[in-house]
Formats: C-alpha cells, sequence, structure tokens
C-alpha cells in the first residue's frame, strides 16, 4: 500500500507542475460561479470536517513522543499536525478541481457507467467515514455524557441527526451555500474564543501567541518531509485525502467565479491554511500548558466539528444523488429522504465494526487517477491538446452574472 500511496502522490505533484505549465494563465470558470470568498468557504468546509476540530488535542502528545514514533524527531508536534491537514496536500483538491472544472467537459472519463457507478460508491463510503469519525471522537469532546471512552446510544443519536440534517440540507443548493458560509463564520467565532481565553484573558501575554505560531516555520523547512508517506499513520491521513479529493474536486469546480489556474492554486494552499495555522496553535498553546478544554470548550469544539460534518455531508450527499439522478425531483422528497439516511446510516456501523476502511477507498481514487490519465493518453489526447480555457457554456455564464 506504501508505494502504490507514493506512486499517487508523485503523480499528484507531476500532474500540477503540467497544468500550470500547460494552462497555467486560464480563467477557471464553473458551471456555477461565485465570489471568490464564497468559493474558499465552500472549499474549506466542504473539504474539512470534524476531524480538523476533533483531532489535534488527541495528537499532539503523539507526535511528540519521538522515542516511540522517532519519525517524528525532525520537526515539532504542531508542524506535525499542520502538514498533515494544510498547505501542500490541498494540491490534491486543486489537482481534481482543476480536473472538472477545465478537462472533464472535453473527456468525459466520469461520466462512463463503471466509472461513474465506482465514483458514487466512493463518495457514498467517504460520506459514512465521515459520520464514524464524529462518533468515535464524541466521547472524547463529550465526556460529561458517558465516561469519556466509551461510545454509548446518546452518541448514535448525535450522528443520526447530523446525518438526518445533511440529507435534509443537500434537498436545496441554497441550503449548501448557506451552511458553508455559517460553517466558516462559526470556526473563526470558535478560533477567537479560544484564542481570547487563552491570550487575553489569562495570564499569557499575546507574544506567546506568535512565539508558537512561529513553530509553524519548521513544517516549510522541511516540507518535503511530508511529500511522500513517513509511517502508517500518515499513510491513513494521505489515504483519506485521495479518498475526499474526486468528489471535493468535482463539486468545487462548480463554484470557480473566474479565477485564473495559478490563482486557484495559490487559494488553495494559502487561504484555508491560515485559519488552519491559527487554529492548531491556539490547541498546541493548550495541549503545552496544560490548559483544560472540559466542560464548555469541548462542547463548543463539538458543535463546529457536528456543523462542519453537516456541511460536509450535504455537499457530498447532493453530489452523488445528482451523478446517480436520485434526486429530490426524480424520486421524491421521501423516498430521498429515507433512502439517503438509511444507507449512510449502515455504512457508518460498517465503519464502526470495521468492514469498511478509508485507506482502501484512497487506494481506489488513485487507481481511478491511473486509468483516467490512460484513458486521456489513448482516446482523448486530441481533445485535450486543443483546450485553452473553460468550457464556453460556462463562460457565457459567468459574463451574464458579471453584468447583472
Amino acid at each position: 500500500m506504501t508505494i502504490w500511496l507514493s506512486a499517487g502522490m508523485l503523480f499528484t505533484f507531476s500532474a500540477i507542475a503540467f497544468i500550470l505549465y500547460r494552462w497555467g494563465n486560464i480563467r477557471c470558470i464553473g458551471v456555477t460561479p461565485v465570489k471568490t470568498f464564497t468559493f474558499i468557504a465552500i472549499l474549506f468546509t466542504s473539504g474539512l470536517d470534524a476531524g480538523l476540530i476533533m483531532f489535534p488535542l488527541t495528537e499532539f502528545s503523539i507526535y511528540a513522543n519521538i522515542s516511540k514514533h522517532p519519525e517524528y524527531s525532525f520537526t515539532n508536534p504542531l508542524s506535525i499536525e499542520f502538514g498533515f491537514w494544510a498547505f501542500l496536500i490541498w494540491g490534491i483538491y486543486f489537482l481534481t478541481c482543476f480536473y472538472f472544472c477545465v478537462i472533464e467537459p472535453k473527456v468525459k472519463f466520469f461520466e462512463l457507467p463503471l466509472i461513474k457507478l465506482i465514483n458514487n460508491v466512493i463518495i457514498i463510503g467517504t460520506c459514512a467515514f465521515t459520520a464514524y469519525l464524529l462518533l468515535i471522537n464524541l466521547p472524547w469532546y463529550m465526556p460529561e455524557v458517558g465516561d469519556g471512552k466509551s461510545i454509548i446510544g446518546s452518541f448514535y443519536l448525535v450522528v443520526f441527526f447530523v446525518i438526518t440534517t445533511a440529507v435534509y440540507s443537500s434537498t436545496d443548493i441554497r441550503y449548501v451555500r448557506l451552511l458553508s458560509l455559517a460553517s466558516t463564520w462559526l470556526f473563526i467565532v470558535l478560533i477567537v474564543f479560544m484564542w481570547s481565553r487563552a491570550f487575553f484573558f489569562a495570564d499569557s501575554g499575546i507574544g506567546e501567541f506568535f512565539t508558537t505560531l512561529a513553530l509553524l516555520g519548521s513544517y516549510f523547512n522541511h516540507i518535503h518531509e511530508f511529500a511522500l508517506p513517513m509511517n502508517a499513520y500518515h499513510e491513513f491521513y494521505l489515504y483519506w485525502w485521495f479518498a475526499w479529493s474526486i468528489m471535493i474536486g468535482q463539486f468545487t469546480a462548480r463554484f470557480v467565479g473566474g479565477l485564473r489556474t495559478y490563482q486557484v492554486l495559490a487559494a488553495m494552499l494559502f487561504l484555508p491554511a491560515i485559519p488552519i495555522a491559527i487554529w492548531f496553535a491556539v490547541l498546541y498553546y493548550y495541549s503545552l500548558n496544560g490548559i483544560e478544554t472540559t466542560g464548555f470548550y469541548n462542547i463548543a469544539m463539538a458543535i463546529v466539528g457536528i456543523t462542519f460534518v453537516i456541511n460536509s455531508l450535504d455537499s457530498l450527499i447532493r453530489l452523488y444523488t445528482d451523478n446517480l439522478n436520485l434526486g429530490v425531483a426524480r424520486v421524491g422528497r421521501l423516498k430521498y429522504f429515507v433512502g439517503n439516511v438509511v444507507a449512510l446510516s449502515l455504512l457508518t456501523l460498517l465503519f464502526k465494526f470495521d468492514f469498511l476502511k478509508i485507506q482502501w477507498i484512497g487506494a481506489v481514487v488513485i487507481g481511478l487517477f491511473f486509468t483516467c490519465l490512460a484513458y486521456i493518453l489513448f482516446m482523448k489526447l486530441a481533445h485535450v491538446s486543443k483546450i485553452s480555457s473553460s468550457p464556453i457554456e460556462n463562460k457565457l455564464d459567468f459574463n451574464k452574472i458579471n453584468l447583472m
């Protein structure tokens, strides 16, 4: 699995370099272009889930234990966490976003019946994995509800509520957009709240925050260490990112609003990295100084994490139901709602009982990457060679919007 993952990462970096060389200055316009801030909000909240909120405080101590994990000794735990979540690996999302925005309309690889089926199975499975991650992390963040270790009935009810809410939200694209913006602002409020508690209302000085944040410089000094898997846990993260990549690219490509290719890449690498860096620096300071987060603070993080999950799921539910032509207009609201809730609930339980693994899904996605490349080279090379802009119909819609 390591060799397969490494091949996928090397392919991704090579493809990005080629895209910048060949199409670096064209305008990327999706079928539903939006303003840049809205696009970034959709990208950020659709491309991340509760793990961003819930994982760091449980992982810093692992990365600090270099006697058990010497592979982490080249940098500090904050940089490791940041490297697993931000900057370089967002290039995977850029690759798929650009592909679906500019290349797929000419190639139509994902419209092939078998590929469409595989892709939608991937999307549904990853949706369920997202709900599963929320389920297994709730005991740590809501210990007041249980014993802090076991998954109890209340946590299953929370996840069921998340799934049903996400399915309902997915019935209208307006809910998806509004929830993306709301999730972004809610996350910003959480950052400000947690930051203020540590550096404004406590004995700590604001300078200590910047000292902590400066530790991230080590990530950029050792960025090459994150390009390929360093151990099994890093493999898990990278496969997780690959599992998300096709569906996030397919979804976010709809909303690109006229940025040039290099600007899309810069936006995807840098803009999500800023709030992630600030958030992780705040949490790392909490971890280093033993600042308790029990009670209200853990619940606040859990609420934001739950909102992230709802936002991620509704985007992806809408995506796979559109792909399979199983939207509300065709099957009816009741069948749509019940069918999606039942399917996602059952698949979440399969992850819980270890019948499914996200690494398997990520491996299949890498296989689709290579299969798509082969399809282009042998079947669609002439079409791709002639690409010089986004699809003309998208450009016309974009011009109409800008004239209004």
